[in-house]
């Protein structure tokens, strides 16, 4: 049996101690205060998933839908960005119109999960990169601080979220926006973490119970076992499953059915025409979550709890029978997440009782693994009166030879109920090492760091690529994390087709806390060995020696295809065809499937491509093979070529680029609506029209049946810096379309991993030989050309609707001050005058303002926005302005309107019939 209790009438002002880093004192959940001046208190929600576009929450409706019907649970979405960045398979809009679309068919997907708040935070979506760090840098410093504003004022007992590490393939925004959710966990419970929001606006520091990422790591069944049938890969990990094939009562289909109805309505994505789901419930799988800190007790995991469907739920918001009383907190802490194998250390439990509920007499008991000792396993706290606080403290050793991630458990035990919690350390000897991370991955272990969520390391395998039948220099990072000199080697032992310049190196006195870095020069051998996703990762093995024993670890290599682009004799005539002799090099194989469905022979989607050089300039010929060609869209609309055919290629001038906006990306579609192929740069150091962004580059194509053939050149001097011919990272992809509705099918090319376009480590190398770029060019790239241009949350009638609805600004901003502030007080239907297009009538709208601001003003019935203007007011009173229509009005027409202070002095939201 289980109870459902609103946790926001029992988690109340006690002090939470916070499982991060720092014990922070914060408020947790209770009623928001009655606002002044009669208006309805704020939103209250349960769960909040925080997502960087429309359709990041996509995968998790199913979850959402059953919590939402079963147990009342009132989730949001925060959307960082609206999509303006994406493509569009339904019309022609892009930038701000777009984001419009995007958010219409995020409210309309998350509605039938019982989802109504959105809260767009206007950051721009600039284009598809896997990089978190430039994510990061384009959103600004700003973003945090509107999360924690917007989890302040809907105090959710749960948060969710994406993956915050660099997994290959990742959107780095999907990464930057995990990495807010986490964060803003901590932060919005930490009073001096913005504590503007709290002395300025009013707000009080919350602290939500749970925070989840999407997804897991690890193996699993369909069917109704599949939360109980999880493998995690780290056996430490908490993850919690809901399955999809539960039907819904009130829908009369499973859940899945209903998430895939949810999806199909992101059609300006391609996603309209996302085939069924299985019907038969057995092949269902689950959605997955896992868990990154927990403030509440929480299913222990193992047990049927844990794979209960509401076991996200329990501990914050559902409350099993036999468990503690929903307000109850408990936590664990360690004295360290790295830990030696017989080398104790402490571990803190700390119960804090329900603010009006006693858990009378209460004992803490350590859960560990085989062999662990403890000094003391079992700790009596007396009796707990209502919000009081009782702790704990243990000695635990890990046994000799314990190694890896461990799981540390406390299990409560009280008058009134059970309780779980754990966390994971990790054991190794004195020394370990590591091949040296990618930057994006050393980042991200710097992230882990700051926000005091090491458990969250070592998500990603760290890999280093190569070009087949090359050599590059790879450093081993050893780390002493001992509190002594240390002392060893480093020895490699490589798989079949590698070889390194030494098996074995020392390190000397390594101090306490430091590390060092051990290089070793490897070779690809065996030049046969397959490169790309074909070959995959090829692993090997690490092993340091210190004074306490040795530890190992699992890096991998990966080859990436390797080319030498050799002189033109003569420049090649740009003319679509391969001239004989114009291209001496040899054929590329750009046949390799990245992404999307695989070809379903030669004939639908292969083909080759040649490069040479001659002068300053680079000449590529591909060759596709395509038995259907996609949409042939308008010269004009000559962008997003991933829409239907096209082929991209990418060049790294110096081979060292962390993300595309250090290089040259360009695409050619070879036909369009008026015939001749057009060119454009996308998601690199200047993006727009080839015409534009590449001045002197030239394309040409033939289409014959069944094949086409795309030419093209490329001054070096538009490339962002000066070549360096022996590090010269080149790409070519072809993107294959089967369908006339701007939907790409399949994705093929020379270098191909998942998400490939994004991670200029991950392309080729060429060589080209006896190139040398002018003494004079520039080896910095430019400074990038980064897209700026978001939809305004105050220009979106959707979002302030929604702002007037739950009492909040939009956009996670600050409300105007009463002082600042301005609203539409009446709206009345003009007798006369003439809208726009024709359009008979007018809406004049009276506006009260308390100090000078910009008005946003939409005129809006059942079926949209009939009229909008947006005016200055330049002074504090009441002012009268007429809003043109561009259609007649229908029933229950009201006028929206969104007020911004001058200089930026918040935002306010406002709603009046029209009459």
């Amino acid at each position: 049996m289980r109870i459902r209790t609103r946790a926001a009438a029992l988690l109340a002002s006690a002090a939470v101690a916070l499982a991060g880093p720092t014990a922070v004192p914060a408020a947790a959940h209770e009623p928001a205060d009655e606002p002044a001046g009669g208006r309805a208190a704020p939103v209250d929600l349960d769960a909040l998933f925080v997502g960087a576009h429309p359709d990041d929450e996509a995968s998790t409706l199913s979850t959402l839908g059953q919590w939402n019907e079963e147990h009342g649970v009132r989730t949001g979405v925060i959307t960082v960005t609206r999509g303006e960045g994406g493509g569009n398979a339904v019309g022609p809009e892009e930038g701000p119109a777009l984001g419009l679309l995007r958010e219409a068919e995020e409210r309309e997907a998350v509605g039938k999960a019982g989802v109504t708040e959105v809260f767009n935070l206007d950051d721009v979506d600039f284009y598809y990169t896997v990089s978190a760090p430039l994510t990061d840098q384009v959103w600004g410093g700003d973003t945090l601080e509107k999360v924690v504003r917007v989890v302040r004022q809907t105090r959710p007992e749960i948060l969710l979220t994406m993956d915050p590490a660099p997994t290959p393939g990742n959107h780095g925004n999907h990464q930057e926006a995990a990495r807010l959710a986490v964060a803003a966990f901590y932060a919005a419970a930490d009073p001096k973490a913005f504590p503007e929001q709290i002395n300025g606006e009013g707000l009080k520091p919350f602290a939500p119970a749970r925070v989840l990422t999407g997804g897991a790591r690890g193996t699993s069944q369909t069917g109704p076992d599949c939360a109980s049938t999880f493998r995690p890969n780290n056996p430490a990990q908490n993850v919690f499953g809901v399955w999809s094939g539960r039907a819904s009562a009130s829908r009369g289909t499973t859940w899945a059915a209903v998430e895939r109805e949810a999806q199909r309505t992101y059609a300006s994505q391609g996603w309209a025409s996302f085939p069924d789901v299985p019907a038969d419930p057995a092949r269902l799988g689950c959605d997955f979550f896992t868990q990154v800190d927990a403030r509440v007790p929480f299913p222990e995991p193992g047990t049927p709890a844990a794979a209960a469907p509401t076991a996200i739920l329990d501990g914050s918001l559902t409350r099993p029978a036999g468990t503690t009383p929903l307000g109850t907190l408990l936590t664990l802490e360690t004295g360290a997440f790295d830990v030696r194998p017989g080398t104790p250390f402490e571990v803190e439990v700390s119960v804090t009782a329900p603010p009006r509920e006693p858990l009378g007499r209460s004992s803490v008991a350590l859960r560990l693994p085989e062999g662990w000792r403890v000094e003391q396993g079992s700790r009596d706290l007396g009796r707990l009166a209502a919000g009081r606080t009782r702790s704990a403290t243990f000695t635990v050793t890990p046994p000799e030879g314990a190694a890896g991630r461990a799981r540390i458990a406390a299990a409560l035990t009280t008058e009134r109920g059970r309780g779980h919690t754990d966390r994971q350390v990790e054991v190794s000897p004195a020394v370990r090492a590591a091949q040296q991370p990618l930057p994006q991955v050393a980042q991200y272990a710097e992230w882990t760091a700051d926000v005091g969520v090491p458990q969250l390391r070592g998500l990603v395998t760290p890999v280093l690529t190569l070009p087949s039948g090359g050599s590059r220099e790879i450093g081993v990072v050893v780390t002493n994390v001992s509190d002594t000199a240390q002392s060893g080697a480093v020895r490699l032992e490589l798989p079949a087709g590698f070889t390194a310049d030494r098996a074995e190196a020392p390190y000397r006195d390594l101090a306490p806390g430091a590390e060092t870095t051990v290089p070793f020069t490897v070779t690809n051998s065996d030049p046969s060995l397959k490169t790309s996703n074909e070959g995959g990762d090829y692993a090997y093995t690490i092993t340091v020696t210190s004074g306490d024993g040795s530890s190992t670890s699992r890096p991998a290599l990966e080859l990436v295809p390797a080319a030498t682009v050799p002189e033109a004799a003569a420049a090649p005539a740009v003319d679509g065809r391969e001239g004989e002799g114009e291209y001496a090099g040899p054929a590329l194989d750009v046949s390799r499937l990245w992404e999307g469905s695989a070809c379903s022979s030669a004939a639908d989607c292969s083909g080759t491509a040649k490069a040479a050089w001659h002068d300053d300039t680079l000449f590529l010929v591909v060759h596709v093979r395509d038995d259907v060609l996609g949409t042939r869209l308008d010269a004009s609309d000559c962008k997003r070529h991933w829409r239907t055919d096209s082929v991209e290629v990418a060049v790294d001038p110096r081979g060292v680029s962390e993300n595309t906006s250090t290089t040259f990306k360009a695409a050619v579609l070879p036909v369009t609506a008026e015939g001749p192929p057009c060119h454009l740069r996308d998601a690199d150091n200047r993006q727009g029209p080839g015409e534009e962004t590449a001045p002197g580059m030239r394309v040409a194509s033939t289409v014959s049946e069944g094949s086409y053939v795309v030419e093209m050149a490329i001054p070096m001097e538009v490339l962002p810096g000066a070549v360096d011919p022996d590090r010269f990272g080149l790409n070519i992809l072809v993107y294959d379309s089967d369908t006339q509705d701007k939907t790409g099918q399949t994705r093929i090319g020379w270098s191909t991993w998942g998400g490939v376009q994004g991670d200029p480590y991950r392309w080729g190398a060429a060589a080209l030989t006896g190139y040398r770029p002018p003494a004079d060019r520039p080896e910095t790239p430019p400074e990038p050309v980064i897209p700026d241009t978001a939809l305004s949350s105050l220009d979106s009638p959707q979002s302030l609707e929604q702002a007037v609805r739950v009492d909040l600004p939009p956009a996670g901003g600050p409300a105007a001050g009463p002082a600042r502030t301005g609203e539409a007080v009446s709206a009345t239907a003009a007798e006369d005058g003439e809208g726009a297009e024709g359009a008979e009538g007018a809406v004049q709208v009276r506006v009260r303002a308390a100090a000078p601001g910009r008005a946003h003003l939409f005129v809006r019935d059942a079926h949209g926005t009939a009229g909008s203007r947006v005016v200055t007011v330049s002074r504090r009173g009441t002012t009268t302005v007429e809003v043109p229509l561009t259609r007649a009005v229908g029933d229950r027409a009201t006028v929206v309107a969104g007020w911004q202070a001058r200089d930026g002095g918040g935002t306010d939201a406002s709603q009046v019939p029209v009459r």
